[in-house]
């Protein structure tokens, strides 16, 4: 599994109350010519970078403390000024989000002028008091921890998939205002999907996004160690926008309402379910109900101490107006030729009942270049919900809309992704191989997840996009 090379910065601000992410923008008032890092460059590194830039961490190092940070003061001067970190893709021209990790102007030349010059310390009594996540936790204590129920030792060499499924012991169900999956050895955790099974569900084997893998085709699909491979030999619909759309499973054009309850992916925040922060939307887990942790643990080259994952749930104080739902949509039969440097893949959604569309995640490999999506109304309008120019396999991120956006019934939502299967493509595993959907990193996928709820909660004035 390839690892991020230089620097994560995430921000750490997260409220609950308004479900977003909240950095500080510190500059060096005009007395200060000498910006030093107690002073100007730690409160800009502690509100925006250090849930990931901590010791124990994904990130390659911490920057909570000066003698971790000067090494790498060159390093994050570069990657501020090209806006490589933080880690946030999508263009500004469209659409504006709760949870956008930029620094600000001033944020970043007070950071080219500390670096420049010589990256004091300064007196370290200027350090702001360090960010405190409560036992690891972003949001605070949770007020219910589950884990995955054993001490999970990742064997050295390839990527590897497991499923662990342990009960809530809910004797009642739960509205839950957030969650997050938090990693007992970020080292080994690459990405998790908990979802909840509910009723009389059993677990079995399952794919990378948590979907059982008992109800794929054999004529279709290899299954392998138990990771899902689209079989070379199975039809290529690489614009499944088309017209006369062949008839296979999960051909549709309708979002498969569902998909996991919460996620971890590298550089993502917590999952928010109360997204105006005023308890009227939240999700709900049924009383009796299991989770299932689909695991996808990084390839190691020697043994580390054992995973051993948990989700913290945080509790809504009363039933919302509206659910928070998750609608997926993906194109499975999509092909990469070999060396293709801008092969484009397209999936078309239409909406059969009005909803407010709350977050978008787009979801690749290696292999993934950009991803745009655009809603088309049923008069014809057409806009740009949000483009992700320079997709980041190793910084996944939601992308939580500001307002919401109103998607009237009969509005399609077109998704169009590119992918750079050549030699150029420096995070290209095998440019000569011709690539399906897998489940493996070394293939590639063509999902999106979305997050909806029905309409606006009663009397919610709130402003629509």
């Amino acid at each position: 599994m390839r690892k991020p090379v230089l620097l994560g910065l995430v921000a750490v601000g997260l409220s609950v109350g308004t479900g977003g992410l909240i950095h500080g923008q510190t500059t060096p008032s005009a007395a200060s010519s000498a910006p030093t890092y107690s002073k100007n460059a730690a409160p800009i590194f502690y509100s925006n970078c250090v849930s990931c830039h901590q010791p124990n961490s994904m990130a390659p190092m911490s920057l909570l403390d000066y003698r971790s940070v000067r090494p790498y003061a060159a390093s994050i001067k570069r990657a501020v000024e090209s806006r490589a970190m933080p880690p946030w893709f999508a263009d500004p021209q469209y659409g504006h989000f709760l949870n956008e990790m930029r620094l600000s102007d001033g944020d970043i030349q007070t950071i080219k002028a500390w670096v420049d010059g010589g990256a004091p310390e300064g007196d370290p009594k200027d350090l702001p008091s360090q960010p405190v996540a409560a036992d690891g936790f972003k949001l605070g204590p949770p007020d219910i921890v589950i884990d995955i129920g054993e001490d999970f030792a990742v064997p050295p060499g390839d990527d590897v998939r497991k499923t662990f499924v342990v009960p809530t012991n809910f004797s009642e169900g739960k509205w839950i205002r957030a969650a997050e999956v938090l990693p007992g050895n970020p080292k080994l955790v690459h990405h998790v999907h908990l979802s909840v099974l509910a009723g009389t569900a059993q677990n079995g084997p399952v794919d990378e996004e948590g979907n059982a893998l008992g109800s794929r085709s054999p004529q279709l699909w290899d299954v392998v160690r138990g990771q899902a491979l689209l079989k070379d030999s199975a039809p290529v619909v690489n614009d499944a926008c088309a017209a006369n759309l062949p008839a296979l499973p999960d051909m549709g054009i309708t979002a498969a309402e569902g998909g996991s309850f919460a996620t971890m992916l590298p550089g993502k925040g917590p999952d928010i379910f109360d997204v105006f922060g005023d308890g009227s939307t939240a999700k709900w887990i049924p009383a009796g109900a299991k989770l299932q942790f689909a695991m996808h643990y990084a390839n190691v080259r020697q043994a580390l101490p054992p995973d051993r994952t948990r989700v913290g749930f945080y509790l809504a104080k009363n039933p919302p107006a509206q659910p928070v739902k998750r609608m997926d949509a993906r194109d499975y039969y999509f092909m990469l030729p070999p060396g293709a440097d801008n092969q484009e893949v397209k999936k078309c959604v239409e909406f059969t009942a009005d909803k407010m569309l709350l977050s978008i995640t787009p979801h690749m490999h290696y292999r993934g270049k950009d991803a745009r999506y655009e809603l088309v109304h049923p008069d014809g309008r057409r806009e740009t919900l949000l483009f992700v120019p320079r997709y980041n396999f190793n910084w996944q991120q939601i992308y939580r809309f500001k307002e919401p956006n109103a998607v009237e019934k009969g509005s399609k939502l077109v998704i169009t992704f590119h992918y750079d299967n050549s030699a150029a493509n420096r995070s290209n595993p095998n440019p000569a191989r011709l690539v399906r959907w897998g489940d493996r990193s070394e293939d590639e996928m063509m999902t999106t997840w979305t997050e909806v709820i029905d309409a606006l909660p009663p009397g919610h004035n709130r402003k629509t996009n």
